[in-house]
């Protein structure tokens, strides 16, 4: 581990990550029929919600009080999930007035996305998907990282269960939300 890192910022050095078309089949797919945990409360079925739902899916959130991985600014797409949390906070007014719903969702455990999602103030539920049944189902890109299995950052537009727009890769992390909001609004 290295040495504590301001979280909210996004160094200036940050490598571009590429699109390596790990995502290129998830456009017209329908979300799996799996129920995973919620930072505020219920588990959340994606697959049963109607409207629009954006998911933004991130690696990690780091913790104030811990170091991240070693390495980690020089993983492409890897640095940058508390400034894109907070972008979506941010914008979650005017994304709930394009009738778009947002969550969050990575591997962590729960425990350590509540703790993120208090911290951070977010107005949504982070989903965590420990167990990789819906990333497995989706086949999503991931990495292992310190032996975590983590996923690579994409973002998800979704119309009732069908993805209709698929982010990837996700870059700058802190312009997620904007590019989702461009995008509803054509």
């Amino acid at each position: 581990m290295n040495k504590k890192t301001n979280l909210s910022e996004l160094p200036a050095d940050l490598p571009t990550p590429i699109d390596d078309g790990a995502c290129d089949h998830l456009l017209g797919m329908h979300l799996p029929d799996i129920s995973l945990a919620a930072t505020q409360g219920a588990e959340v079925n994606l697959s049963l919600l109607r409207g629009l739902t954006v998911i933004y899916i991130y690696p990690m959130t780091g913790r104030p009080d811990t170091p991240l991985p070693d390495g980690w600014d020089q993983i492409p797409g890897a640095r940058g999930c508390t400034p894109q949390a907070c972008a979506f906070r941010d914008h979650n007014a005017e994304l709930n007035q394009l009738n778009a719903r947002v969550f969050g969702l990575s591997t962590q455990s729960g425990d350590h996305q509540s703790e993120a999602a208090q911290r951070l103030h977010l107005p949504f539920a982070l989903l965590s998907d420990e167990p990789l049944a819906f990333t497995k189902k989706l086949s999503l890109p991931t990495m292992d990282i310190e032996g975590q299995t983590l996923i690579k950052r994409i973002t998800l537009i979704c119309d009732g269960s069908e993805i209709v727009q698929v982010f990837y890769p996700v870059f700058p992390p802190d312009a997620s939300a904007t590019q989702v909001i461009n995008w509803l609004h054509r």
